[in-house]
């Protein structure tokens, strides 16, 4: 089974399939500069919440790494603040990109003290660390996943939460490559998730590189699938969940979870412990980026409303965690009711 390596380091640059070509063109960019990797990040080229978090690993590494060693102490670390803040406003609403990047920062300032090559050297290593934890994660949600899910034959996805938006497996879509590795055929609908179709150009692609029965469907088609029974759950990945369960997925996610509700179909959502924001209290306070009129009034390059209307384009929605019936992490399934679950989790030692 090909699953797809969307992000890695190799050779000392940062390697990503630019996915704004897909499905059409296959093909991956070599970044060596902290401005490539947010313009990256912020035109899609890499996206997905684990896998922007990786970027914003090595793009802090980058900030710096060609800094010559005997640079003042006190410029270099103005430096790689800088570029932190730089990356972390590429995209706001993905609390991976920050969680990453804090990360990466705490590091650093752990050795203020040591030559500026051994800071760089950590820096380079703690992004390794953070790749190596994102496939060692995306696998044992995949675990978990599976066997919640086992039972069931046909899921329904939203967005991308597949290989090409973490370091390999994915989170949603990580329990249907796990099976397959079981030897289960899931089947999957893909709601294609406009305006930029992450569902039909890159779940699907993803899926059916990997020999995994998909079938493509238009947003509005997913209430009608589950009204004649094609769908047995609904699984989707996260780009930030507070608290008390409420979360942030690609816009239409919040659709979704109602028609889900409304047919008695479970709605899971799969991520990493990275992905739950432990200081929000709810969905109200999450930052929902909105995105250019052009996505939607020149779809993929051709107008498809009329000149000078006024448009609304947030890239996100907040799907109340009242609609969640579980979520599945590397820690295992963590179930209703989240205002004391979840606070449980993220307040424990290794979260």
């Amino acid at each position: 089974m090909a699953r797809l390596k969307t992000i890695y380091w190799n050779n000392n640059t940062l390697r990503m399939i630019d996915q704004t070509l897909l499905p059409t063109t296959l093909v991956s960019v070599d970044i060596t500069d902290v401005k490539d990797v947010y313009n990256a990040i912020k035109t899609l080229m890499v996206r997905g919440a684990p896998a922007i978090g990786i970027a914003g690993a090595y793009g802090t590494y980058l900030g710096v790494a060609h800094l010559p060693e005997s640079i003042d102490k006190d410029t270099f670390f103005d430096v790689l603040t800088k570029n932190a803040d730089y990356l972390n406003s590429s995209r706001p609403t993905a609390v991976n990109l920050s969680w990453a990047i804090n990360r990466m920062v705490r590091c650093a300032k752990t050795l203020v003290a040591e030559p500026v090559q051994k800071i760089k050297d950590a820096l380079l290593a703690e992004a390794h660390a953070i790749y190596e934890l994102d496939l060692k994660t995306c696998r044992a949600i995949g675990e978990y996943g599976y066997e919640e899910l086992k039972g069931f034959t046909t899921l329904l996805t939203h967005c991308n939460a597949g290989g090409l938006a973490t370091s390999e497996y994915g989170t949603a879509l990580a329990p249907i490559y796990i099976g397959a590795e079981k030897g289960k055929k899931f089947s999957v609908f893909s709601d294609e998730t406009r305006p930029l179709l992450q569902g039909s150009r890159i779940t699907a692609f993803e899926l059916a590189q990997a020999g995994i029965d998909v079938t493509v469907i238009c947003d509005n088609m997913a209430a009608y699938a589950m009204s004649l029974g094609k769908i047995d759950a609904v699984i989707v990945g996260a780009d930030r969940i507070t608290r008390n369960g409420d979360v942030a997925n690609k816009i239409g996610t919040y659709s979704v979870a109602l028609v889900a509700k409304a047919h008695t179909i479970p709605f899971y959502v799969a991520a990493p412990l990275s992905t739950f924001d432990a200081v929000m209290k709810t969905g109200k306070e999450i930052p929902i980026e909105e995105r250019a009129a052009e996505e939607i009034t020149h779809g993929f390059g051709k107008r498809t409303a009329p000149e000078n209307v006024k448009t609304f384009n947030p890239a996100f929605d907040v799907t109340p965690g009242t609609l969640v019936t579980a979520f599945i992490t590397e820690k295992g399934i963590i179930r209703p009711p989240f205002t004391t679950s979840l606070p449980a989790l993220l307040d424990a030692p290794h979260a």
